[in-house]
């Protein structure tokens, strides 16, 4: 549904600049809270005056200034909101108090991994020297103790000061857990191990939450007191109760890869399957309008319960709120436009956290919807059916082509990959996901009954088991997904702006300006694209990467590579700050080759711990060559120093030395005493050398 006006989708037109509004208070959060407040204050000021001098002032001749004033006032609403967000302005936040202790409360539900417990937590107070100071601000805190698993939300703790600032990537296409965090308001973090952390009380936080989270605890026992898979139990709590905590990353895997990963996070599809539940159930309410109310008030009612034992997720408050909407316009027979919905639902949920714009979540789902609203009519219209059957099963693939297709270009970017058999995955799942949610509410909803549970919980693992080898089955099919998608932030755009003129092309043909436009966009996309992979498929270079207590060194020959390291491919280390730079940078053909292997090849050669590449040679100093002289005629460029060897501080001069993370701090100070040219690579960024053959 494209709107013929903007007068018709109003509220859209006003969310814009109250979100660029956002994007400035993101981008420059040290504006002046004082001094934005100031021009908010002066711009309303002269807007109200504007109105009540309409006519006698001739305003109406003006038509933009007022358009021009609301553009304003709303962006400058956006941009003070968001900096009056930033805990980090706030003269009370914990990091600018000196403390020995934190009282902390923890504000969110422990997640376990492992046997590490991670929650964040609210600081209400610094204790220095017995001296108690109330603070603000989130910490996220990791303990490393078996009866963590047992902290709860709302407890409130007593923590000594250990905290540090988040680490940013070091590594070329490692995941940034610092902006993650950043873009949650979250800056610091804690380690913590047995007997360093006290509970001082507990019921320290929300108790309607409280009581949601723990009501969830108790529906997920429920659930496992029915099922016996682990793996079917919890996809059911994650789909039915957003409860991911038992989820394996094999799971993960297989939804991600098939294109029906939206399942796994409780959202609007969600939402729907309830409130048509709950419609036919209160269907007895509708015989008149006192009864049309009360079934409205319900049903609104019941949906934010089930949206609190979700932990208020992006997606379902959007969800909610638009349902809410929906039915109040029903009840009260309004007509309703669902962009306004959509755009007022997500105004609301950003005025609460101006954050939310940057959380991926909520991107995703917001266009997702509005790629229902306004592509699927138009995909709809590509075929025509008259069986009803087909016409159904045809307006079930425009829904997924459209929400699809919108979504790409972002789960492109932030994803690397994109599923090519997403349409059959997302078919074949509609039924399974309908016995799945209903079966499963009914399970939690009825009281126990031994035979009714029992056959309810049966249903459920042996759907979601069926499901589940459906979509590996998918998975494992030849070309079941595009990897290793690596786009800039201009690629990006540019996919948008060729989908959004393609289908604006197809809904109004007339325009054909647009299709001229979109092909030398696909040309300007099609020619980064190539430039990117030219440029990659000459580049000669040597990266020694930070992997704190190991080693690794990737020489990249074009589309070729070697790697240089002591860690296993299965190892997290490896999988999580190796493995994606080989993505990143478009190393294709690579081998993976130990300290102690040797290895011949045209351009490269390891022998023991000497390498070279092409005309460059690096000398890997350890332990192993410990009591041995480095010859002072030998060609050595670099000398990649590990595990705190002998110095041989003649032979170190006039070579540049790679100091990595498992050398100690005492080692490296001794180092930079020396006068010698030294990178170091603990606490700092991956080294990158263009080489040349």
């Amino acid at each position: 549904m494209i709107a013929a006006h903007k007068g018709e989708i109003t509220v859209v037109v006003l969310l814009l600049p109250f979100m660029a509004g956002i994007g400035l208070g993101l981008g420059y959060p040290g504006a002046s809270a004082a001094a934005l407040a100031i021009a908010l204050l002066v711009s309303s000021i002269f807007f109200a005056l504007l109105n009540f001098g309409y006519a006698k002032l001739g305003i109406y001749k003006i038509r933009w200034l007022g358009g021009l004033l609301v553009t304003g006032i709303l962006l400058l609403s956006g941009w003070l909101a968001t900096v009056e967000h930033y805990e980090l302005n706030n003269a009370d936040h914990f990091s600018k108090t000196p403390a020995q202790y934190l009282v902390v409360h923890i504000n969110s539900e422990p997640k376990v991994k492992g046997d590490v417990v991670r929650f964040t937590a609210d600081v209400v107070q610094t204790i220095d020297k017995g001296k108690a100071t109330p603070t603000s601000g989130t910490l996220l805190i990791a303990i490393k103790d078996e009866l963590a698993t047992n902290l709860f939300y709302s407890e409130e703790l007593l923590i000594p000061v250990r905290y540090a600032p988040v680490e940013p990537p070091y590594n070329p296409g490692e995941f940034n857990y610092k902006r993650y965090l950043a873009n949650k308001n979250v800056y610091y973090q804690e380690f913590l191990y047995p007997r360093q952390y006290q509970v001082i009380k507990a019921g320290k936080g929300n108790p309607v939450i409280a009581y949601a989270l723990q009501t969830r605890q108790n529906l997920v026992k429920k659930l496992k007191a029915n099922m016996h898979d682990t793996t079917a139990i919890a996809v059911a709590s994650t789909l039915i109760l957003g409860y991911k905590a038992d989820l394996s990353n094999d799971v993960l895997q297989a939804y991600s890869k098939t294109g029906t990963i939206h399942i796994l996070s409780v959202s609007g599809g969600h939402v729907a399957i309830i409130f048509v539940l709950l419609g036919w159930a209160l269907a007895f309410l509708n015989g008149n309008r006192r009864g049309k109310i009360i079934k409205a008030i319900t049903i609104i009612l019941l949906i934010w319960s089930y949206t609190l034992l979700t932990g208020f997720s992006p997606a379902v408050n959007r969800a909610a709120l638009m349902i809410s909407m929906v039915i109040c316009g029903k009840t009260f027979v309004r007509y309703i436009n669902s962009l306004n919905l959509l755009a007022f639902s997500a105004f609301v949920l950003l005025l609460y956290d101006p954050f939310l714009l940057l959380d991926v979540g909520f991107q995703l789902s917001y266009l997702a919807v509005a790629g229902l609203v306004v592509f699927q009519p138009i995909v709809y219209e590509w075929l025509e059916f008259k069986n009803r059957v087909t016409n159904y099963l045809w307006t079930a693939c425009s829904v997924s082509i459209s929400a699809q297709v919108i979504t790409f270009p972002l789960s492109a970017f932030y994803f690397h990959q994109f599923p090519l058999y997403f349409l059959l995955s997302n078919m074949l799942i509609i039924l399974p996901i309908i016995v799945i949610m209903y079966a499963g509410l009914l399970l939690l909803l009825l009281p126990p009954i031994p035979c009714v549970s029992t056959a309810l919980g049966h249903i459920l693992e042996h759907s979601i088991l069926l499901m589940n080898k459906v979509l590996y089955y998918v998975e494992q099919a030849p070309y079941a997904s595009i990897s290793k998608i690596w786009l800039t932030r201009t690629e990006h755009l540019l996919l948008y702006l060729i989908i959004i003129g393609l289908f604006y092309f197809m809904y109004d043909k007339k325009k054909t300006w647009l299709l001229k436009a979109s092909v030398v966009t696909i040309l300007l996309f099609c020619i980064s694209i190539s430039l990117k992979k030219v440029r990659s498929s000459e580049t000669q270079s040597i990266t020694f990467l930070n992997l704190r207590k190991h080693t690794g060194i990737v020489l990249k020959n074009g589309d070729s590579g070697v790697v240089v390291t002591d860690l296993n491919d299965t190892d997290k280390t490896y999988q999580y700050a190796v493995q994606p730079g080989f993505d990143s940078i478009r190393l294709i053909n690579y081998r993976v080759i130990k300290l102690a292997d040797n290895i011949r090849l045209p351009w490269f050669i390891k022998q023991q711990n000497m390498l070279q590449f092409f005309d460059k040679r690096i000398l890997l100093l350890n332990q192993t060559m410990s009591g041995q002289s480095i010859p002072r005629n030998l060609h050595i460029d670099y000398l990649y120093i590990s595990d705190n060897p002998f110095m041989d501080t003649i032979a170190m001069k006039n070579r540049i030395l790679i100091i990595d993370g498992s050398n100690s701090d005492k080692y490296i100070d001794k180092l930079k005493n020396i006068p010698v040219n030294c990178k170091i690579l603990k606490r700092n960024k991956s080294i990158s050398i263009a080489s040349k053959p």
